[in-house]
């Protein structure tokens, strides 16, 4: 961890006193902050969130800390108005607990919600995908979230969508919004 006076606690003040509490997602592609440094936060492959060794345990920290992700290339960052800060992932940023099929205006949609309580229906603009580890074979399923950052789905969701697959052309899949999802 590099030297820097950031520290969760400020974090959490700037979003709080800047009056961003009550937004979902707010406008972090329009923030341009300098860097300062890297904090000791890195996000687990099943979604928990670690800082200097121990587990986040405030539900309402780790969602507001969700909302302010940001990623660049191969890196991730917590971004305020005023400062960026690094943080480590270890897969994906978020990871999706729950499933709901629902018909909406174009047929059934697949939507999803997150341990940080974001709601992504998988479509177009958030596209559903598989990808099968090269040893294992163990499929694992992603969902796009925002600003190029995907969620993994947890693997009790994952078999609610392969108890719904259909089979089109050879290939098992789900569809939402219109769109074919290969599994």
């Amino acid at each position: 961890m590099s030297e820097n006076k950031t520290d969760l606690k400020s974090i959490q003040q700037q979003l709080e006193t800047d009056g961003k509490e009550g937004r979902k997602a707010p406008p972090v592609h329009l923030w341009k902050p300098d860097f300062c440094g890297d904090l000791d936060i890195q996000i687990k492959r099943d979604g928990r969130w670690i800082h200097e060794g121990g587990e986040i345990k405030r539900p309402a920290m780790v969602t507001l800390f969700s909302s302010i992700l940001w990623r660049e290339g191969d890196n991730y960052f917590l971004v305020t108005p005023v400062e960026k800060v690094g943080i480590q992932v270890e897969d994906v940023p978020f990871f999706f607990t729950a499933l709901e099929v629902r018909q909406g205006e174009q047929g059934q949609e697949l939507v999803f919600t997150s341990s940080t309580d974001d709601v992504v229906i998988a479509s177009a603009e958030h596209p559903l995908r598989v990808e099968a580890d090269s040893q294992t074979g163990e499929p694992s399923p992603y969902l796009m979230v925002r600003y190029g950052m995907e969620g993994r789905l947890n693997r009790n969701v994952f078999y609610q969508l392969a108890e719904i697959a259909m089979e089109r052309n050879g290939q098992f899949g789900v569809e939402s919004c219109g769109e074919w999802f290969d599994l």
